[in-house]
């Protein structure tokens, strides 16, 4: 009686495209696997493209692959304040007012790069839940690109302007729920999150988050403070930093702006796997 062929190292799986007949077999398991427990994780099909993405997010081992996927569906399902409705119209405002951007160049790991100003987000107008959408929109872009599945992304939080009326909006309620979605409910790797500018009114809220994260989050967090700049280039290449943070790269106006064109561009595919069409 032959012994069974041992699986190929799960290091392997992550630079093998999806038409590989190893990945190709990992996502059939995978689908195999929720459609035997009656999975739905309604609107999105159990594509391969769509499957693939939670193998990447943990590296193929299958049984974490799972959980992941069965967090997800319950994540968009059972928390529509987050995610129920991820057209672009629900918080256009909050877009062209240059919230965000994503920059051109990936890190030198390969990582994608989403740089987020606080001083954009006027808490009078937009909530916690509306403001956090606006990362599920872009995350649920960029992790249809195989190179930010297999290398993950990077964040940088600049919290200059954060003030008393941020802060109200991060309830332990909002807390826990991000801090999930962050951990364990969506199907890309967090391979750093760093603030700078942060005040010292933004260190309670801080210290609420951090009990409800995971050892290996909080030790991919960095704080650089108001004199950043040698320190985050320390992380991040001048040549894709844009010139506000002291790099070469184009302004983060122009950044956000194109980046809010791209999000309003793929309008239809934000509609089709939102729970409100």
């Amino acid at each position: 009686m032959s012994q069974e062929e041992p699986r190929a190292p799960l290091q392997n799986f992550n630079g093998l495209p999806d038409d590989s007949p190893l990945v190709k077999a990992a996502v059939s398991e995978l689908r195999s696997k929720a459609e035997q427990e009656k999975l739905q994780p309604w609107p999105l099909a159990l594509s391969d493209a769509f499957l693939v993405r939670f193998l990447r997010a943990r590296d193929f081992d299958h049984d974490l692959a799972w959980k992941l996927l069965k967090n997800y569906t319950k994540c968009r399902t059972e928390w529509p304040e987050l995610n129920a409705d991820l057209r672009p119209y629900s918080v256009v405002n909050l877009l062209h007012a240059g919230y965000h951007g994503v920059l051109r160049e990936r890190d030198p790991s390969g990582s994608k790069v989403i740089i987020y100003r606080v001083a954009r987000w006027d808490p009078k107008l937009f909530t916690a839940f509306e403001v956090f959408r606006v990362s599920l929109m872009t995350s649920e872009l960029i992790v249809r690109e195989i190179d930010t599945q297999r290398n993950g992304v990077k964040v940088i939080f600049d919290l200059e302007g954060w003030r008393f009326a941020h802060a109200f909006q991060i309830s332990p309620t909002v807390a826990k729920r991000i801090a999930a979605v962050i951990m364990d409910s969506f199907p890309l790797k967090v391979r750093g999150i760093h603030l700078i500018n942060e005040p010292l009114l933004f260190h309670p809220v801080f210290a609420l988050i951090k009990p409800i994260l995971s050892e290996k989050i909080k030790k991919r967090i960095h704080m650089h403070g108001y004199n950043y700049t040698q320190n985050l280039q320390e992380h991040f290449p001048a040549s894709i930093l844009p010139k506000e943070y002291g790099g070469k790269a184009i302004s983060m106006d122009h950044l956000s702006q194109q980046w809010t064109d791209f999000i309003m561009e793929s309008e239809s595919y934000l509609q089709s796997i939102s729970v409100v069409t």
